[in-house]
Parts: structure tokens; sequence; C-alpha cells
């Protein structure tokens, strides 16, 4: 078994970002934190620590990061996330992706797209021998994310799905990935303490009381470029059905619910600002109404669940098991094969790490 994880990114953004930021951060030999899981399940979850993953490849379109080391990339702009270790160089130069769909009218104002020619993904994943894609291209990249699921298929690499485009959760592609012996999970990342999460918690909180729940909303602004990318409406159906659907599980009735981003509002740069509403009834009819905002650093609140999704992908390869990964995809992301409560989608992870549960 191969201690590290070698991993490529499609996108570097601010959440690849975070996420390579993350893994210095919390690697005990240069800053002793060998007791600090803060953010993570486990520091060592199934033999493996954050320090094991290993990036060798990534793809990216703009002008900025095309070419530079991954180092300098992920500080480049766009990206606006806040910097919280120091990345030494690492000698794998980002490529250029296909853009297809990759950038919205809004995203393609801000940024210059690099004039290099693409790469070959499925090689370049094969010279680097990248075990694990994973998939953070702008909302709205459906054909961008078939085409990087479809190179890890030839190229024989497990794939991670990030963004709100159903590769995991969709038949046909489960099929191809159990077709090659290879592992998916997904879709759409769900942070660790995000909009989503949050507002289905609550969701399960009122029905397990026996409160009524009448109706619900969830609104949610940012500064980055993602929220930027975001102002193109036509992007957003899959992002809504994926955090609909998450909340209208935890549910045996309809809910009136409006659920989705909202809005772009520079200044916040990474910040992300969440509002959820939610009204309903308890014994004898009586109302009730909650409202709650949660304000984060959108980035890092997905990368100690990148980080756990990435080392549970990474057992799977051990185990030789392949098809969608139900109970990693359930406690990582928001639209998962089979939707779980947060605390069952817990177990059934951790059941999963210690060899107890299959998939």
């Amino acid at each position: 078994m191969s201690k590290k994880i070698k991993v490529a990114l499609a996108g570097v953004g601010n959440c690849a970002s975070a996420l390579i930021q993350g893994t210095k951060y919390y690697d005990a030999s240069s800053n002793s934190k060998s007791n600090d899981s803060t953010g993570l399940t486990a520091f060592d979850l199934g033999g493996y620590e954050p320090k094991d993953i290993e990036f060798v490849a990534a793809f990216d379109v703009i002008d900025s990061k095309v070419g530079k080391d991954l180092s300098e990339a992920i500080f480049a702009e766009p990206n606006n996330t806040i910097k919280i270790a120091n990345v030494e160089r690492s000698k794998v130069i980002v490529e250029k992706g296909e853009v297809l769909d990759g950038l919205g009218n809004h995203y393609r104002g801000k940024v210059q797209v690099s004039d290099k020619p693409p790469a070959n993904v499925a090689k370049v994943l094969k010279d680097s021998g990248a075990e694990i894609l994973l998939n953070y291209l702008p909302v709205g990249s459906r054909q961008g994310t078939r085409y990087y699921a479809e190179a890890c298929l030839d190229a024989g690499c497990a794939f991670i799905n990030a963004i709100p485009v159903f590769i995991a959760s969709n038949g046909k592609w489960q099929q191809a990935f159990e077709h090659r012996k290879l592992p998916c999970a997904g879709d759409d990342v769900m942070s660790q303490l995000g909009a989503t999460v949050v507002h289905k918690t609550l969701v399960k909180l009122f029905v397990d009381r026996g409160v009524t729940v009448d109706q619900t909303y969830q609104l949610n602004i940012g500064g980055d470029m993602d929220f930027y990318n975001m102002l193109d409406q036509e992007r957003l159906e899959d992002k809504r059905v994926s955090k609909t659907s998450a909340v209208a599980a935890m549910a045996p009735y309809e809910i009136p619910m409006r659920i989705g981003p909202s809005d772009f509002v520079q200044f916040l740069d990474n910040d992300k600002v969440c509002y959820i509403s939610m009204k309903g009834r308890y014994f004898g009819n009586i109302p009730v109404e909650l409202d709650l905002k949660l304000k984060v650093v959108d980035a890092y609140n997905s990368a100690g669940v990148m980080i756990d999704a990435v080392r549970a992908t990474k057992i799977a390869l051990d185990r030789g098991i392949s098809g969608p990964l139900d109970s990693v995809s359930a406690y990582c992301f928001k639209h998962p094969p089979v939707q779980l409560p947060y605390s069952v989608a817990k177990s059934s992870f951790l059941e999963f790490v210690e060899g107890k549960k299959e998939r």
C-alpha cells in the first residue's frame, strides 16, 4: 500500500488553494499540530494523514495560472482567499485544460484565457501517476466535468466531483466507473459548517421534534469568482437542484422552499454570508420562526471535507472498490447517490473507513 496519495486538480481556484495550504498546515512534522484534528474527521484516517496527499498534476485555463508552478498559481489572481500556510515549490506546472463551458459570460469579462494549447489530460494523468482527480471547475461546467470524468476513465484514475454536475449520482457514470474498476465520489462538496449542512440539520431537527415546517428559504452572497460566475443564472440549475434536494430529503413531506446562490458582493472577497429562514408550527398549531445568519471563509469550509474525501477514496483504491462510494458521498457531498441525515452519514463513513461497510 502506497503511503502517498497522488492527486490531480481540475481547476486551481480558491478551493484548491485552501486544500493545498491545508495539507501543509496539518503537517505535524513542520508545525507540531500532531494532535490538532480541527476541521478533520480524524488526523489519521485509515492510516493516512493530510501530509500524505501529494499533488502531482493540475489544470486551469486562466493565463495568470497556466504555466506557473502550482505553489504560485494558488495565490494568483483572481484567487482571493486568505493565506494560512507557506507552500514550497512543487515542481508541478499548471497545464492548460480545455475551456469548453468552464467560464460563464461574466467570468470571461474578468479573466484572460491562456493562449497555450490544451494538454492531453489523460496522458498527463498517466504520466504523473495520479490516482485521483479532484474536479474543482466553476459551477455550471457540465461539459468540462464530463470531459475530465472521461479522462479519468481513460487514464485509470479515480474521480472526486466537488461541483454540482451529476456524475457519482448518475447511473450511467456509476456503471462506467464500475466497469473500469475505478471509484468515484460526489457530487457537490458539502462544507464542514456550510449553508447546506446547517439547513438540512435544522429541518431534520424540526421534523424530529414534531414541528411542522411550512416554508423555508436560504440566501447566499459572496465576493469570489465562484459567486461572480453564478451571476449567469443559466449556470445555476444543477446547483439549485443539489442544494434543494439535500434539504428536502430531511422531511417526509414536501416543504415550499427556495434555496440557492443570490448575489455577488465584491468586497466580501472569499467570505460567504448565508441567511436561512424557517417558519413552522408546533403544539396547538402555534407558529414558530427561525432566522439564522452564517458567515464563513468559503474555501476553507470545504478543504477539511475534501481531505477526508481524498483519503477515503484512496482507501477504496487500496481495497479494490469500484463504482460510486455511497458512504463517502453521503458524508462529504450535497447530492450523493443516497441522501442521509448528517449523523447517519458520518457513522456510515466511519464504518467504511474501518472496513465494516463495503462502500
